[in-house]
């Protein structure tokens, strides 16, 4: 590439290719968090279990954790355009199988098929930003690449809210439809071909793929089954045993391949495997998050999707305002000083949300959506330069992308660990409620919201009123899943605070040259 090829300024051409790259990515970012003040909505029409929801998330984010990695080979296989046009239409496909479902299962199908595409979209922009930029508009590329990153998540929920409270909530998967077509046929008319090696997919290790999907999986139905059946349950031990079985087969099978899946020997550096941990508690704490409000709001205050969207704005809103100033702080003052700032601000939103009651709403939301909104973006700028900033350029692309990879696959295993504690938990609370108002426990009545008149007023051993009594049992769950909620939001707090903690902690001096 020549010095003049490299100073010329980007065509019209390469700008509308561009932005179908960026349509794509911003779908499938926007995808992760559209349904998430609609999960009730969505469990209610298609029968599903409170305990079964977070499957619609956890399925994209493990998905997403499979074809992360698997992007810069099939690029190389396929060419870019081929590959964006492909993952774009699998995209718009699953979107429409997503809306089709009648069942859970089929819902699930479609969506880790979404995923997948999903995944692959999402790192070929910023690969766009600097195959199609050499030179001049490189630094505008990144930017809006980055910008379209924040901005999908930030109103992903409100969005979502609005759309199945105007329509309904197949639509959520349907606006992908039309600017997912006009995507592909920018993509196909404008991005330059480029020369193919499909003998690349040979090196696919599919053996490696399926352990580390069986491994995931199995960790996932073990950890959302163990509060129902118990961890010494036969079902539970043996997927626990599949999956340290598969894990450790993928580990070694990976870190011996000439092409793995996942160069994990990337983890050798000690910086860099500290930044991936960070990461990995950033996405526990940030996708469990997301999914802990929309239930406390539909469960406990009853509120409809768009009013859970309206709520949960705010938390976006936070973090888009302080994007710009996250990025200028950066700049300016030590990676690690910022590291230490954000995940200690982060973990406080997340213990002030550890105290509602049965009547926090949207004003007492308020200030904990704005810490954890305000930390965000210093929880995740500053990691990665402490991870990729001290790496040799060629080796960037792998490690950017297990950076990533641990942040979803953070998301997943959280979402997992909290239905442990709200399934697990809320039947053990509910039940020492009900045992303490057998006794005429006066507190524990007070507690539930009981009118104390007539609690006080029933005589023990009489019937009680089968209207009273269904009202007693849905006050008792009310509150039993209240306090479950707050157990899992001080778990959150607390795996952040382990983050603060971990980087406070002195690193090894380096040996003397």
């Amino acid at each position: 590439m020549t010095a003049q090829s490299i100073d010329r300024a980007p065509s019209f051409a390469t700008w509308i290719a561009f932005c179908a790259l960026c349509v794509g990515m911003f779908m499938a970012v926007l995808d992760v968090q559209v349904v998430v003040a609609s999960l009730p909505t969505i469990g209610a029409a298609l029968t599903i279990a409170p305990e079964k929801l977070s499957w619609i998330q956890t399925g994209y984010l493990i998905a997403e954790v499979v074809a992360i990695p698997l992007t810069g080979l099939l690029t190389r296989a396929l060419g870019l355009r081929r590959l964006a046009v492909l993952s774009m239409a699998a995209f718009v496909v699953a979107s429409i199988g997503c809306a089709c479902s009648t069942t859970f299962v089929s819902l699930l199908f479609w969506r880790l098929l979404q995923g997948l595409a999903g995944g692959l979209l999402i790192p070929q922009v910023f690969a766009a930003g600097f195959v199609l930029f050499p030179g001049r508009g490189q630094a505008l590329a990144t930017t809006i690449a980055g910008v379209l990153a924040v901005l999908a998540p930030t109103v992903g929920p409100f969005v979502g809210g609005w759309i199945t409270d105007s329509y309904t909530w197949p639509w959520l998967f349907l606006i992908n439809i039309a600017p997912g077509a006009a995507a592909i046929a920018a993509a196909s008319r404008f991005l330059a071909p480029e020369p193919a090696e499909p003998a690349l997919l040979r090196q696919l290790d599919l053996t490696g793929i399926c352990l580390m999907v069986a491994a995931l999986a199995c960790l996932e139905i073990a950890l959302k089954e163990a509060p129902q059946t118990g961890w010494r349950s036969p079902f539970v031990m043996g997927l626990i045993v599949v999956t340290i079985g598969a894990g450790t087969l993928f580990v070694h099978r990976t870190w011996r391949a000439h092409h793995p899946i996942v160069d994990l020997r990337a983890l050798v550096d000690a910086k860099f495997a500290f930044g991936c941990v960070l990461s990995f508690i950033l996405g526990v704490g940030l996708y469990g998050s997301i999914y802990l409000m929309p239930l406390f709001l539909a469960f406990v205050r009853h509120h409809s999707a768009f009013e859970i969207g309206q709520t949960m704005m705010v938390m976006g809103a936070a973090q888009l305002i302080m994007a710009p100033v996250a990025v200028l702080a950066e700049r300016h003052i030590s990676a690690r000083l910022l590291t230490v700032a954000g995940f200690a601000l982060f973990a406080l939103g997340l213990a002030a949300s550890a105290f509602q009651t049965r009547t926090t709403d949207f004003d007492e939301m308020l200030v904990p959506q704005i810490i954890r909104g305000s930390a965000i973006m210093f929880c995740l700028l500053p990691p990665i330069r402490l991870a990729l900033g001290h790496l040799a350029p060629e080796a960037v692309p792998n490690a950017s992308g297990l950076f990533n990879v641990l942040r979803n696959l953070g998301g997943a295993i959280g979402l997992a660990l909290i239905d442990t504690v709200l399934y697990g938990r809320t039947p053990e609370i509910a039940q020492r409620f009900g045992e303490a108002l057998a006794r005429g426990d006066v507190a524990t009545a007070q507690r539930i919201g009981l009118p104390l008149e007539r609690f006080l007023a029933h005589v023990p051993g009489t019937p009680v009123d089968p209207l009273v009594l269904a009202y007693v049992e849905a006050a008792v769950r009310r509150q039993a899943m209240v306090e479950a909620v707050n157990e899992a939001w001080l778990m959150l707090a607390l795996l952040s605070l382990a983050g603060t903690l971990a980087v406070l902690c002195p690193r090894p001096a380096k040996p003397q040259a």
